[in-house]
């Protein structure tokens, strides 16, 4: 083999990887991650958004989206936008959180979700998930159907 090709074959193994490796840290929704892990998966590509790669965070919601809330936000750069929007910006790239369940039942759960972003305010949301029922491969997986408008709570001390 010529170097030109062993060169070029290298090149392309080392491309392969990276771009594997880069998209390898999202986790994908199954049956056995709990309502409240779900919302704190999320939660935790959000504060690290941009880490495996840009917008990796969002992306990483994203998957834990129920295909309703999907219908409702539109295709993933629409999701994007919104994120990146006032309503739900201060979710990027957040200092911390808590997570409080409110309530659930078989096929639903209710969280309260207390962000502090990165200008040290914190905000409110109600974060709702539900298990999937249709057959298919997101049945019986945890879904993010609501998360509400944020409500400021003021600063940290």
């Amino acid at each position: 083999m010529s170097k030109k090709l062993q060169v070029t074959f290298k090149s392309l193994i080392v491309f392969f990887l990276i771009t594997n490796f880069s998209h390898a840290e999202l986790i994908n929704p199954n049956s056995k991650i709990k309502p409240e892990e779900v919302v704190k998966i999320q939660l935790e590509g959000l504060q690290k958004n941009d880490i495996d790669f840009k917008d990796s965070g969002i992306e990483q919601t994203w998957k834990f989206a129920h295909p309703s809330n999907k219908k409702n936000t539109g295709p993933l750069p629409n999701f994007k936008m919104m994120i990146k929007g006032n309503s739900y910006q201060m979710l990027l790239d957040h200092l911390s959180y808590t997570v409080t369940e409110l309530g659930s039942s078989d096929n639903w759960a209710q969280f309260e979700v207390i962000i502090l972003d990165k200008d040290k305010i914190y905000h409110k949301f109600n974060w709702r998930v539900e298990k999937y029922i249709e057959d298919g491969p997101l049945k019986d997986c945890w879904l993010t159907t609501m998360v509400s408008n944020p409500i400021p709570l003021g600063n940290s001390i």
